[in-house]
């Protein structure tokens, strides 16, 4: 690879249908150290917790980990892991900035390799990963959020064209979207420093900012969306999940 990736996982205590989320127990580990054990299995470069809280930090650091204590207050992950990379990287060593998100306890390596790989081999501004619906019923969910794409000639990858809760008309694959991103640091820097957007307000999807904004992003097809743990229900089917995985 020849861009110098750095994974960034924001995290903080105070989500609202979970607060507490990353210090959850899952099968004797807290889940953002999961996570990090997932990124760094990924094998692509340095990775390190952005925190909003201190007991994160410590619970990182407890495991060998890297984390840095970031401002409680900032609005959204983005902005978190841009405030990370300041106090990281400084003198601008790492030309890619991967956006794990902290609440994917069972995230594929190999998914994170994807999203840096899209963004070292093409030239979008920021990359991200989809995966086939898991069943019908996703077309309807508006909690998962669907990609339409410009696919590749190889089917891989595709260009973004929009993201959307809603469901999508006609036939052909819908793709879910997975809240994993790459980041070149000038579109970081140039999308954290921009208000929320109009359709970014309406679907309440901060990606929509980036596009309407001009950058381009393109995303790497990739098997199954992995376990996202958002809600007390989530939290309980990770942990029976938890005793098939490594």
């Amino acid at each position: 690879m020849a861009l110098s990736p750095i994974i960034l996982i924001p995290a903080r205590m105070g989500a609202s249908r979970l607060p507490g989320k990353p210090l959850a127990d899952i099968a004797g580990a807290p889940m953002i150290v999961r996570v990090m054990r997932r990124a760094q299995a990924a094998g692509i470069g340095p990775v390190a917790v952005a925190a909003g809280d201190p007991a994160i930090v410590e619970a990182v650091e407890a495991a060998g980990g890297r984390a840095v204590l970031t401002d409680p207050d900032l609005p959204s992950g983005s902005d978190r892991i841009m405030a990370a990379l300041r106090q990281l990287d400084p003198q601008g060593r790492h030309d890619a900035v991967i956006n794990l998100q902290g609440d994917m306890p069972f995230v594929e390596p190999g998914v994170v390799a994807a999203c840096a790989e899209v963004l070292d081999r093409s030239p979008c501004d920021i990359s991200t990963v989809v995966a086939v619906e898991a069943s019908p019923a996703d077309r309807d969910n508006v909690d998962v959020v669907k990609a339409v794409l410009a696919l590749a000639a190889d089917g891989r990858s595709g260009r973004a064209l929009y993201f959307t809760r809603s469901r999508l008309y006609g036939e052909g694959p819908v793709w879910r979207h997975i809240g994993v991103y790459g980041y070149r640091p000038a579109a970081l820097a140039r999308f954290t420093a921009a208000p929320p957007s109009r359709l970014e307000r309406r679907e309440k999807l901060e990606q929509l900012r980036a596009l309407e904004l001009g950058l381009r992003i393109d995303a790497a097809v990739t098997g199954t969306a992995p376990i996202s743990v958002d809600t007390p229900a989530d939290l309980e089917a990770a942990r029976g999940a938890a005793a098939g995985v490594s």
